[in-house]
C-alpha cells in the first residue's frame, strides 16, 4: 500500500522527474527541508522503486551536494534538476543554483554533473557552454530539463513574467526589475529580438556540454492571440515524446497546475493541450481558484509510463510555505488523439485502487484540505492562520483546524456497511476544545456519522458509528468548534 505524499512523510522531494532506468523508475527533484525557511535546503536525493512495486519506495541516498558546484557558497541550493541517459551510457545531471529566496536563481549558466550510474553519486562536471568554450547564458537559464531523442541530446528551460507585455516596460520600472532578477545589463535584455524571457530549447554535443545548435523559444513569449493565452508558460520546463510526438509540460503563469503542449517536432509548433493536473483542483469540473481545494502555490513535475500505466508526478505544499513541497503522484490517461485530461489529486496516487477501509492513517494524507479562504503561496511563509499540514518533533499532522474546515480523503474501499471511525485530535493552544466533525461520503449528501469530542492538550482518539456502504467512497470530514484543533490520525474500523 502507498497513499499521497507516495514518499515518507519527513520527505520534501518537489520539482519531480521521474525516467525509468532498467527495471527501476528514479524520481529526480530538488529537496526542501521539513519546515524550511526558504526553497531547496538540503542536498540531492534520489528515491527510486521496482517498476513493477510503485508502493515500495527506497532511498539511494544524497546523489550531490551544492559544495561540489563551483559557485557554492555564493549560490548555496540545488533548484529543480533533470537527468538523461548520454550516448556514452553515463548519466547527466543538469540543475541550477540560488542563494535564500532564489536571489541569483536566473543569474547563472545550467550546471551539469555526470555518474556511471542513475542514482549516482554525481561528480561536478562543468556548464553548459557555447562553442568557444565559456558559459552559455542565452535568455534565462532555469529549470533545466533534458532528453535523449533518438541519440540527440535536446535541452530545454527558461522562465516567463509578463513586464515586457506592459506598455511602460521601459519606463515604469519593469526593466529594471528584470535587471535585478536576471542579472543582465539593459543592452543585454534589450538586445533580444524577442524576449529574453519565455521557454528556450537547444541542441547538445555528445559531450553534453557543448551547444550544437542556437537556443531558440520552443514556444513564442507573445502568448495573447495563441492557444496559450489562458495558461502562458512560467517555469518547469520538461519533455517527454509519446507515440512519436513531442510533449512539453510546464508550470503556467497561474502557478498551481501542469499543462501541456504538443508537437510534432521537439522544437516549434507546439499547440496548447490542457492542464493536467493542479494542486488546488482548480479548473477541474469548472472549479474556480476562489474555490481551490488547497493552499495552492508552485508546482513543478512531469509524466512517465510505467508498466503500461502512464501518471503525473507533481508536488503539493505544507507549512503554510512554498518551502516544504512533498512529491504526489496520480494515474493519467492518453486519449486516443493524444489530449490528456485533468485528474483530480487524490490520497492513493500510486496506490494501483482505492486504499483500504479498515486501519489506520495519517491525517496529512488529506488531498483536500480548506476553510474556503485558502491562499496561493508565494516567497514566504504566511503567518495568517488557515488549516495546513505542519510537524512538531515526530508528529505531523493538520494544525489550525477552525470551525467550518473541510478535510477531504480520496478513496477508500469499504466491506460492509456498519463502521466506526476515529480521530486522534489535541487542542492547537492547550485550551480544552469541545466540538463535532460530520462525516460525509458525498458532499451534497447527509452525513455518514457524526464525531462528538473534547479535545485537551494531549492527543485522544475519538470514535463515532458511521453508516458507510460497501463499495468506493471518498471521506469529507467538517469540523464545527469555537476553537481550533490538530488532527494527526484516523482510525478506520
Amino acid at each position: 500500500m502507498v497513499f499521497n505524499p507516495f514518499l515518507p512523510l519527513y520527505e520534501y522531494v518537489p520539482d519531480g522527474e521521474p525516467h525509468v532506468f532498467g527495471d527501476r523508475v528514479y524520481l529526480y527533484g530538488s529537496h526542501d527541508r521539513e519546515g524550511g525557511y526558504t526553497y531547496c535546503m538540503d542536498d540531492y536525493v534520489v528515491w527510486s522503486a521496482p517498476v513493477n512495486d510503485l508502493t515500495s519506495w527506497r532511498c539511494e541516498g544524497v546523489s550531490y551536494k551544492p559544495s561540489q558546484d563551483p559557485l557554492f557558497p555564493s549560490c548555496r541550493y540545488l533548484y529543480a534538476p533533470d537527468v538523461v541517459q548520454g550516448n556514452d551510457g553515463r548519466f547527466y545531471l543538469y540543475y541550477c543554483m540560488a542563494d535564500d529566496f532564489g536571489v541569483k536563481g536566473y543569474h547563472n549558466p545550467i550546471s551539469v554533473a555526470v555518474s556511471e550510474r542513475p542514482e549516482g553519486p554525481f561528480e561536478y562536471l562543468g556548464v553548459v557552454r557555447k562553442k568557444d568554450g565559456s558559459p552559455m547564458k542565452k535568455y534565462v537559464c532555469f529549470d533545466p530539463a533534458v532528453m535523449n531523442d533518438g541519440g540527440v541530446i535536446r535541452i530545454y528551460y527558461g522562465t516567463q513574467y509578463d513586464l515586457e507585455q506592459r506598455d511602460d516596460f521601459l519606463t515604469g520600472g519593469g526593466i529594471e526589475t528584470e535587471m535585478e532578477m536576471f542579472g543582465r545589463t539593459r543592452e543585454q535584455i534589450l538586445s533580444y529580438e524577442d524576449s529574453i524571457n519565455g521557454p528556450i530549447t537547444a541542441v547538445l554535443e555528445d559531450d553534453m556540454l557543448t551547444i550544437k545548435e542556437e537556443p531558440h523559444h520552443v514556444i513564442p513569449y507573445e502568448t495573447r492571440g495563441t492557444s496559450f493565452e489562458e495558461h502562458p508558460f512560467y517555469e518547469g520546463s520538461s519533455i517527454r515524446k509519446v507515440n512519436g510526438r513531442y510533449y512539453f509540460i510546464y508550470s503556467s503563469r497561474q502557478n498551481h497546475e501542469l499543462c501541456y503542449a504538443t508537437s510534432d517536432f521537439p522544437d516549434k509548433d507546439f499547440v496548447f493541450g490542457g492542464t493536467i493536473v493542479s494542486n488546488g483542483d482548480v479548473g477541474l469540473n469548472g472549479r474556480t481558484d476562489r474555490d481551490k481545494l488547497n493552499m495552492t502555490g508552485t508546482t513543478h513535475g512531469s509524466i512517465i509510463e510505467i508498466e503500461g500505466q502512464w501518471y503525473v508526478f507533481y508536488h503539493r505544499l505544507t507549512h503554510k510555505s512554498d518551502y516544504s513541497r512533498q512529491a504526489c503522484a496520480e494515474k493519467i490517461y492518453i486519449n486516443e488523439d493524444g489530449s490528456i485530461d485533468q485528474v483530480e489529486i487524490t490520497s492513493c496516487g500510486l496506490n494501483g485502487g482505492p486504499l483500504p477501509g479498515a486501519g489506520t492513517y495519517p491525517a496529512v494524507i488529506a488531498c483536500n484540505l480548506t476553510d474556503g479562504n485558502m491562499p496561493h503561496g508565494s516567497n514566504k511563509i504566511f503567518t495568517t492562520s488557515f488549516p495546513n499540514v505542519t510537524h512538531e518533533g515526530d508528529d505531523r499532522f493538520i494544525g489550525e483546524i477552525g470551525d467550518g474546515t473541510f478535510i477531504g480523503y480520496k478513496y477508500f474501499k469499504f466491506e460492509g456497511s456498519a463502521h466506526k471511525i476515529g480521530l486522534t485530535l489535541r487542542s492547537e493552544d492547550q485550551s480544552d476544545v469541545s466540538g463535532f466533525v460530520d462525516i460525509l461520503t458525498d458532499v451534497s449528501g447527509d452525513p455518514a456519522g457524526r464525531l462528538e469530542f473534547d479535545a485537551q492538550a494531549k492527543w485522544s482518539t475519538f470514535f463515532a458509528d458511521v453508516n458507510i456502504p460497501s463499495g468506493t467512497w471518498p471521506l469529507f470530514f467538517i469540523y464545527h468548534g469555537r476553537g481550533k484543533v490538530q488532527l494527526k490520525e484516523l482510525i478506520l474500523a
